[in-house]
């Protein structure tokens, strides 16, 4: 099934986490649901049994980093994956592929399943950025980590705007993403490595999207704050070969 992971970024509260998910647990299995939620919120979450990640983790396992949080704290409430490197993280909050690299050697020592993310801002030339965050972000990495991790194609300038790749645009890149991995790697690592996408998801692309060979699944945004949007998504994910 093609997978879809909503994240949350900073909005709903511990009670709207638990509203939201008894609506959506009437229509969708725990096993459908995956959501990537506030730190605040990620206990009650795992109490219904879905697969809860983290938006971020620190790149130091502890000690003296006031505001920062851990691997071992996370799974500590029931995370089960964590994303890493999204473009907030980079561009906002200037996250280098350094920062990110140690980042994904932390969630892989923890258990934490890693869904890196990479992506290029408008302007920018898309197979060297894509080139760049992946050597940096998988160097030196085993293949045990390579088989844990899912990777999410984000294009910046898709992300909160409205605009979306095409599905044709989304495949060139998700392929471009698995042959490097294949370099990195070997061919049938890279062949069992989920290729997501995600920048302005909504249910009326999702479906053109998702019936993109290369494209195993959406990582979405704004759309998945609302209940029935987000169930609509799976549902549609569902029907999709």
């Amino acid at each position: 099934m093609k997978r879809i992971i909503g994240n949350w970024k900073m909005h709903k509260t511990v009670q709207e986490t638990v509203h939201f998910l008894e609506h959506v647990l009437q229509r969708l299995s725990p096993e459908e649901v995956y959501l990537a939620v506030p730190f605040t919120a990620i206990k009650e979450a795992a109490a219904f049994g879905i697969h809860v990640g983290a938006q971020n983790v620190s790149h130091e396992p502890e000690g003296p980093f006031t505001g920062e949080i851990s691997g071992r704290m996370l799974k500590d409430v029931g995370a089960d994956f964590v994303l890493i490197g999204h473009s907030e993280r980079r561009h906002i909050f200037q996250e280098t592929d350094d920062m990110v690299h140690s980042k994904l050697l932390r969630a892989h020592q923890v258990g934490l399943k890693p869904i890196l993310c990479v992506g290029e801002r408008e302007g920018e030339d898309r197979e060297a950025v894509l080139k760049r965050q992946l050597e940096h972000a998988l160097k030196n990495c085993d293949e045990e980590l390579a088989l844990r991790l899912t990777i999410a194609y984000e294009p910046v300038w898709a992300i909160g705007t409205g605009k979306t790749a095409t599905p044709e645009e989304a495949a060139r890149a998700h392929a471009f993403c698995r042959n490097m991995i294949g370099s990195l790697f070997n061919k049938e690592i890279a062949a069992q490595i989920p290729l997501l996408y995600g920048g302005s998801v909504k249910s009326d692309n999702i479906v053109a999207l998702l019936h993109q060979t290369e494209i195993q699944g959406a990582l979405v945004g704004g759309a998945s704050l609302d209940p029935k949007e987000f169930v609509k998504l799976v549902e549609l994910s569902k029907s999709v070969v």
